[in-house]
């Protein structure tokens, strides 16, 4: 008696469709003998009874536990008549023969399955051929062997290539079964172009071929040769490293890539291209944990990465301590790898404070004033000097953080003493580093002041200013802008340095006369010049002989044209230009010169139109502060009438005179005035815009319009006219507002000096008399004030009734 099938081939159900078509083609029957009674599976390890009944060990094994665990006799399951022994005995013979039998029938089998390998099958052939590969792989790991031997690896490999999807799917899980714990089969796959066909499909669209690609790729990583191949194929680390932080994957695709990934640390290639690509925590567990060599290779890749400032954060966190270890105490190789990733992560503010936190300024400075054997090379001071430029830049308070033992700060004046003779004594790109970090400190409110005070104990301040003609870009840069930023506390130093020095001025407006664009270095340049005192006659000379305003109102003039397009620096840039072209007004009572440029350029209407440059405050503010000086010398350059002499009749006959009538004078100035030529507001009719001005947000703005406004009633010109002219430009209100809202000292104090002048108006101090408010704040200038103020406020309110006027009660007295 023949059973129909094998293997569970009764039952059909029981196995895939696509292999139960090669489970039935045999080259013998199937013999009952060869079947398990319990199973009813082809046998594999058949034993027998005492009573002659061959069974499957395992499946009887497994009923006589039952037996026990139930507490019923030992009985056979085909005759249930009770068993005196439970020792199976194994049928060799049998085994044997099934074996035999089995391998004729596989051989039968395989050769069926390679026939339909081609890409030339019909495809349900193809899937029925590959899924009876996975089924005796999986039956038996030695059927793997068979496989390899019989030549099939690579006519599944030529599945790939298939244009099924549902095929190349099968291919890829079928080479999956197929080297599953089997080195050999995995090192066969290797071969050739395989790897990298399977990583192609990791970029296919289809989530199942995706799926089966992550797969075989996880199995084929579990060997190191493979790993180092994988981690070879260009993009495959990318891919994988994008899955793993992929939203829309499948989560056990996610888990797969992870793994592969994992598996494929184990070269420091594959790892450095997962930095590369994002995943840098392999690197990171390497730098940490590893040995010496690995921690120097490590800390060598991350010297070269490319890191975003979040990932620098990090980095810093979980290794910086690490890293500034190596570079205290390692060797000049494994201090040469720390400083350049100390200098890599150290790029961005956060960073750099952590850094700090770890305590690397001690052993930076350390390294940069060491001699001796300890002694950096030139080219690793360098980026020890970056590093510590990246630090001071981050806007800690380096005031507070102590420098070794001595409790010393990098402010201390021995430190910066050391900095700048470090400075004055090497090459340039040290130089350019060093001034940055003394950039840094001037920045700063805190250190600023300390730094000011060691670099003039120093008497370094012609040194710094010679860096301006340096002919490298940054050198010049770092040097202008540590110049900038110390001279609103050194001004009168730095301005006696550029006056006495031969070139640095010329170089300082070259660079602001390029016409590249707006620059940082331009910015820098303009602002250094700018915060110069704006009333060093001298340096002011100097200016007009390099030609330095003529360029700076054509600056002015392009930005305001359009011409020279908006950049970061367009603002600071445009206000720099204007304090620059602004100094000449201080210098007009002692500077020919000066007067004829600001006639020749015509200025005043420049800075009245600068006036309505909204939303830019100190343009507005410096344009006004410049009105006021222009208006200030109009007195002195206003032509007064020529009075005819009389006739010789009128001499002798005043019947016969009549006072000459001249008309076409100014009213305030009772002369020839005009904008170009004598400053004036009232002709350039800049007043409008000036009161304008005088309920601006800006309290600097306003106190410098309303001083503006003040020289239009100031003593040499005609008071009574100014009021007026103010009365039409309904200015009287608004200079009255800012006395009532005492918003600074100063402000209040100019505008009780305004005030006290509108009320010598009969008409105004009759109206503001009935103003309690305005009396109430001239009382309390009166009580409050400062000398000047009082005085000035007493006046006011005697114009207003507010204080006896003695004078007219006692007009003998004093």
């Amino acid at each position: 008696m023949m059973s129909s099938s094998w293997d569970g081939s009764n039952d059909p159900g029981s196995q895939s469709d696509d292999s139960f078509m090669f489970d039935r083609m045999h080259i013998e029957p199937i013999y009952d003998a060869f079947v398990c009674p319990l199973t009813k599976q082809v046998m594999r390890d058949p034993v027998t009874l005492e009573n002659g009944q061959t069974f499957e060990r395992e499946s009887i094994e497994k009923w006589f536990k039952e037996c026990r665990e139930s507490g019923r006799k030992l009985v056979c399951p085909l005759t249930l008549r009770e068993l005196k022994s439970a020792e199976l005995n194994p049928s060799m013979a049998l085994r044997n023969t099934i074996e035999e039998w089995t391998a004729r029938n596989e051989a039968a089998q395989l050769d069926m399955a390679r026939r339909s390998l081609n890409t030339g099958s019909p495809e349900k052939e193809t899937l029925q051929a590959l899924r009876y590969v996975q089924h005796i792989c999986q039956r038996s790991r030695s059927n793997k062997h068979v496989v390899r031997s019989a030549g099939l690896i690579p006519m599944i490999v030529d599945m790939l290539k298939s244009g099924s999807r549902k095929v190349r799917c099968r291919a890829l899980e079928t080479l999956r079964i197929v080297v599953e714990e089997d080195d050999e089969n995995k090192e066969l796959l290797a071969e050739g172009d395989t790897v990298r066909t399977v990583v192609k499909f990791l970029s296919h669209e289809l989530s199942k071929e995706r799926e089966e690609a992550v797969s075989l790729l996880y199995e084929l990583s579990k060997s190191e040769t493979l790993c180092e191949k994988i981690g070879s194929i260009n993009g495959s680390i990318l891919i994988l490293v994008g899955m793993t932080s992929s939203k829309s994957e499948d989560l056990s695709t996610v888990e797969k890539a992870d793994k592969t990934l994992e598996n494929l640390e184990k070269y420091e290639n594959n790892v450095r291209q997962m930095a590369e690509n994002g995943r840098l925590q392999p690197l990171l567990n390497h730098l940490l944990e590893g040995p010496p060599e690995t921690k120097l290779s490590m800390a060598g890749i991350l010297g070269e990465l490319v890191l975003d400032n979040d990932v620098k954060v990090l980095v810093a966190r979980t290794v910086g301590s690490s890293l500034i270890n190596i570079m205290k105490s390692g060797n000049m190789q494994s201090r040469e790898a720390a400083l350049k990733a100390l200098n890599q992560i150290s790029s961005c503010e956060p960073s750099a404070k952590v850094l700090i936190e770890a305590g690397i300024l001690s052993p930076l400075v350390n390294d940069l004033f060491a001699v001796g054997p300890n002694l950096l090379p030139t080219r690793l001071k360098e980026v020890s000097a970056t590093i510590l430029a990246s630090v001071v830049n981050s806007g800690e308070d380096f005031d507070s953080i102590p420098l070794g033992p001595d409790h010393q700060t990098l402010v201390s004046e021995d430190i910066v003493h050391k900095l700048l003779h470090l400075i004055s004594n090497t090459g340039p790109a040290i130089e350019c580093k060093l001034l940055q970090v003394l950039v840094g400190l001037a920045s700063s409110p805190t250190t600023v002041l300390s730094l000011v005070s060691a670099i003039k104990s120093s008497g370094a301040t012609i040194s710094l200013v010679q860096f301006i003609e340096a002919p490298q870009k940054d050198l010049r840069l770092a040097s202008i802008k540590l110049l900038q930023n110390l001279s609103p506390h050194m001004g009168p130093e730095l301005a006696d340095a550029l006056r006495g020095s031969v070139g640095q001025l010329s170089s300082l407006v070259k660079v602001i006369s390029d016409n590249i664009g707006i620059t940082e270095e331009q910015a820098a340049a303009v602002g250094l010049l700018a915060d110069l005192p704006e009333r060093d006659l001298g340096l002011t000379r100097q200016l007009l002989d390099e030609g330095a305003f003529v360029m700076a109102i054509s600056k002015v003039i392009a930005i305001r044209q359009g011409e020279i397009r908006g950049t970061r620096f367009v603002t600071p840039f445009l206000e720099g230009l204007m304090k620059i072209v602004a100094r000449v007004t201080y210098v007009l009572a002692d500077e020919p010169d000066a007067v004829a440029l600001c006639r020749d350029q015509n200025l005043a209407a420049l800075f009245i139109e600068l006036l309505q440059t909204n939303g830019l405050d100190n343009v507005q503010m410096v344009s006004a502060m410049a009105l006021e000086n222009l208006s200030l010398e109009s007195k002195n350059l206003t032509k007064l009438p020529e009075v005819p002499e009389p006739t010789f009749c009128a001499s002798f006959f005043s019947c016969f005179s009549q006072p000459p009538v001249v008309t076409g004078l100014c009213r305030i100035h009772r002369g020839k005035c005009s904008l170009k030529e004598t400053f004036c507001l009232y002709e350039g009719q800049a007043v409008l815009k000036l009161v304008a001005l005088l309920d601006h947000t800006n309290v600097n703005v306003v106190e410098a319009a309303l001083a503006a406004l003040c020289t239009v009633i100031d003593d040499g010109v005609d008071i009574e006219q100014g009021v007026m002219v103010l009365c039409e430009a309904e200015g009287v209100k608004p200079i009255l507002d800012v006395l009532l809202e005492k918003r600074t000292d100063n402000l209040r104090r100019r505008a009780v000096w305004a005030v006290e002048r509108l009320l010598r108006t009969d008409d105004i101090a009759y109206e503001v008399s009935g103003d309690q408010n305005v009396s109430t704040a001239l009382v309390d200038a009166f009580q409050h004030g400062d000398y000047r103020t009082r005085q000035i406020a007493e006046r006011a309110l005697k114009h207003v009734d507010k204080i006896p006027n003695f004078s007219g009660i006692f007009p003998n007295m004093g």
